[in-house]
């Protein structure tokens, strides 16, 4: 082996400028695959970011209006979900595991001392928490004895912190929103950066301060089980939309009565667009370093001719051709690999550096990553110990048809080669 690889070594030094410039192409090639590769993990990353604590087994509810006349209604009536369907969905449908509901509250102005902002207000059910992914940075969530008994307390975010105690801890402090005084239980992460704020309170006391005890809710959460297959959500949301339209009074195939946001259907229409995003990189990034591969066989072709006489005399003192394949296979291969794995390494390197700047970024600092697009763009092992087979197979296909043509070489064609 020690003879084979100092041979080796001493043809890529005759031949210096010639075998930089053909791995040139080759770690060029695997540079561009292993960018690409990290930059569709990166979008990927942060379009699922999206998701990652959010319910994936999910549905959204919201009233919209009606399409078509029915019962003697005319089209375009609004249609309105209350507390009563929380619990008609709740006890008439078994796929049901948990319930959440919302309702907006419109803008109020919050006062905490000599200071003040506008917010958002919405109430809510505990169970949003968890369905929607919410997270806190001190204190708790709404919870059971906050809606029975309509506790007036409130979750308030990071920019409101901010703005109303310069980020000093309002945990147990009063605050007063729209004129009447809540207690802060909690604060949710967000950034930090935001001017406007949003809070939340427990549905009920909302409800009954807000809107006079008026049982209307904006949207209804529901997370399902026992849902495996496209034919038994298709079935579900059927037979969902019939039984609201029973109680609602609008058509059973009408679907701009009640909107239904399916956020399972979401993720998986978006797994297959991030699987062709991904076959496509690959296919872009392999097409780069084929003409890498096309380089390094062009190059052995030459070493070949070069050396003609080289194999001849090995032929005539007993060399097999397996031995000459070998040779040439080996250079192949580590031409391929060593510029290569240069190549890997700048790409992963680069892909290091920039998910460290994201990581420095205000969105990172500030926890708030539901508007992140791009996200950990790093490649994994997987892919670097793809990346190497691809390597070790662009070298023994960029050596074959070179190792073939040398064994095939008649050994007094060989010695009498430029004679």
């Amino acid at each position: 082996m020690r003879e084979l690889l100092l041979e080796i070594w001493t043809s890529v030094r005759r031949n210096k400028l010639r075998t930089f410039l053909t791995g040139f192409s080759v770690a060029w090639g695997i540079l561009m695959l292993v960018i690409l590769l990290g930059s569709g993990n990166g979008l990927q990353n942060g379009v699922l970011a999206n998701f990652d604590d959010y319910a994936t087994n999910s549905i959204d509810l919201y009233g919209g209006r009606t399409s078509k006349p029915w019962m003697g209604y005319d089209k375009g009536r609004r249609i309105r979900m209350w507390n009563s369907d929380l619990e008609i969905l709740k006890r008439e449908f078994p796929e049901i595991d948990e319930i959440a509901a919302n309702k907006w509250l419109d803008g109020k102005k919050a006062t905490y001392g000599r200071e003040f902002t506008q917010v958002w207000l919405r109430g809510s059910l505990p169970k949003v928490q968890q369905m929607e992914g919410v997270k806190l940075s001190a204190g708790r969530y709404i919870n059971d004895e906050d809606v029975a008994q309509y506790r007036k307390v409130i979750v308030i975010d990071e920019p409101m912190r901010r703005v109303l105690f310069k980020g000093a801890d309002p945990i147990g402090k009063q605050i007063k929103v729209g004129g009447l005084v809540f207690t802060i239980i909690g604060i949710e992460k967000g950034d930090a950066q935001r001017n406007n704020s949003s809070c939340t309170i427990p549905l009920t006391t909302g409800q009954l301060i807000y809107t006079a005890n008026n049982p209307e809710i904006n949207n209804t959460i529901i997370t399902l089980r026992g849902i495996d297959t496209d034919e038994q959500m298709e079935d579900f949301e059927k037979r969902l939309l019939r039984r609201l339209a029973a109680e609602h009074h609008f058509a059973p195939d009408d679907k701009s009565a009640i909107w239904i946001d399916n956020t399972m259907e979401q993720y998986k229409n978006m797994m297959v667009v991030f699987g062709g995003i991904n076959l496509f990189v690959w296919i872009i990034g392999l097409g780069t370093l084929l003409a890498g591969i096309v380089g390094v066989s062009n190059i052995m072709l030459v070493t070949v001719t070069e050396r003609t006489a080289e194999f001849g005399i090995r032929k005539a003192l007993g060399a097999k051709p397996s031995s000459i394949i070998r040779l040439i296979l080996t250079e192949s291969v580590m031409i391929t690999a060593a510029f290569g794995y240069m190549g890997m390494v700048l790409g992963v390197a680069a892909m290091e550096g920039l998910n460290y700047l994201l990581e420095q970024s205000p969105t990172e600092q500030t926890g708030h990553g539901m508007n992140t697009v791009f996200l950990n763009p790093t490649i994994d092992l997987g892919i670097a110990v793809s990346a190497t087979v691809v390597l070790i197979v662009a070298g023994l296909i960029a050596g074959y048809i070179p190792a073939y043509r040398a064994a095939q070489l008649k050994t007094i064609d060989a010695l009498r080669y430029n004679k």
